[in-house]
């Protein structure tokens, strides 16, 4: 690979997306098909377009009160890569439209209320009739099938039924404790990203079959999904697990620590590492001690061991700690906020922070993707878009409208 010429086009440059979803699960799957190189047409209603592009302060861009045109940094998180269509789709010739542009697609991603698009004949079996190798994902809370299906529900609403609030937070008896939610909106996260990982699945096997296929995505299906080891531990044991704050239910020590000026994680990881991490504690007792030689007697002897070495983690400052600990290869770091994530020195390293010229001028600044491909990397070409950016880019350039057609829709409304 080395000196080879980086290509000009992503994994995807082949691919169209067809984007009528919003707010967050839909849009973090389609930027990531974006941010890989598809050509990503988001289609929302005129004059309003996504939810999300109200969703501030704070905005992408310092601008007067006034300012309808500025778009949130909630928006702008999940709509990087993308052309902005408005289009009204309960009229007659919105929906014309887009059924032209879904004839000309390779995937479609839609987060309606179940149903909502059949009335408009954008279903996927009336849309598979005009391309049958249409892939076409649609994202909602409880899935398409089952007694819930046509419930709304939003992340937070899927983080408590889903059971991920029951593990997350400190123990009942402990100050503060009690369920929390995670400070992301993680089942719309997660969501879009089970969802990007089942269209390219899709898009694989049509490259075979020629076939597309309907995709049905659920919040909840992919919150319960993300309990992983939790919820195989309930399947063996029949106990629900419990919460342990920022402690493990299969670790100990991993937890957070407090040193004479400040806190640090330790994540002990193996029964090697405990000895390291005894060590850099300069208690030898503790690594000979044969209670806590084996990850199982940590585990079981925790209410114990855990008070012990508290005291002692309480005798130096944080980096003090990190030195000794990183010097023997035992896991740990302080808490950063995220001003201090982007002045890590790693951090900035691997340029997770994207600052990409606004279309005012002003600069938009994003998440990099942590997709690193090194054959046809991603690229950031297209700053999230204004409302309605793209329209005579996508009705002319590749539906053949006239201008005249095009002005007579902005005329009527219809964009």
């Amino acid at each position: 690979m080395t000196g080879a010429p980086i290509p000009s086009t992503g994994a995807l440059s082949h691919i169209r997306v067809l984007d009528l979803s919003r707010v967050l699960a839909g849009p973090w799957c389609t930027q990531n098909l974006a941010d890989l190189g598809a050509e990503v047409i988001k289609v929302e209603r005129p004059g309003v377009g996504d939810d999300t592009r109200g969703w501030g302060p704070p905005w992408t861009a310092r601008a007067d009160a006034l300012d309808r045109r500025r778009d949130s940094t909630y928006y702008a998180a999940a709509n990087r890569g993308k052309k902005s269509l408005t289009l009204d789709i309960s009229r007659p010739e919105g929906q014309r439209i887009v059924s032209e542009l879904a004839a000309v697609s390779d995937v479609l991603v839609e987060n309606y209320k179940v149903g909502d698009l059949r009335r408009y004949g954008l279903d996927y079996e009336s849309l598979k009739v005009i391309n049958p190798g249409l892939v076409y994902c649609s994202i909602t809370g409880y899935g398409q099938t089952g007694p819930s299906a046509s419930k709304p529900g939003y992340d937070f609403v899927f983080q408590a039924i889903g059971g991920l609030m029951s593990i997350t937070g400190q123990r009942d008896d402990r100050p503060g404790g009690g369920p929390q939610k995670v400070g992301v909106a993680i089942a719309d996260v997660m969501t879009g990203m089970y969802a990007t990982i089942a269209i390219l699945a899709a898009l694989n096997h049509r490259a075979n079959s020629g076939k597309g296929q309907y995709i049905d995505m659920a919040l909840l299906d992919s919150i319960v999904a993300l309990g992983g080891n939790q919820v195989t531990g309930y399947f063996a044991s029949g106990s629900p697990p419990r919460r342990y704050g920022n402690a493990h239910a299969s670790l100990v020590p991993y937890q957070v620590f407090e040193a004479t000026d400040g806190e640090l994680v330790v994540a002990v990881g193996n029964d090697t590492q405990w000895q390291r991490f005894c060590e850099a504690l300069d208690r030898p007792d503790l690594a000979s001690d044969p209670r806590w030689t084996k990850v199982t007697g940590r585990i079981t002897g925790r209410e114990i061991l855990i008070p012990e070495l508290e005291k002692t983690m309480r005798c130096r400052g944080v980096e003090e700690w990190v030195k000794r600990l990183e010097s023997r290869d035992v896991p740990c770091g302080r808490i950063n906020d995220y001003a201090q994530v982007f002045e890590d020195p790693q951090v900035r390293h691997r340029a997770l922070r994207v600052d990409m010229p606004g279309p005012d001028g002003s600069t938009v600044s994003t998440i990099a993707s942590p997709l690193r491909l090194m054959g046809t990397p991603v690229r950031y070409t297209r700053p999230p878009p204004r409302l309605g950016n793209s329209v005579d880019d996508v009705l002319g350039g590749i539906l053949g409208r006239s201008a005249e057609e095009i002005a007579i829709y902005r005329a009527s409304g219809i964009v």
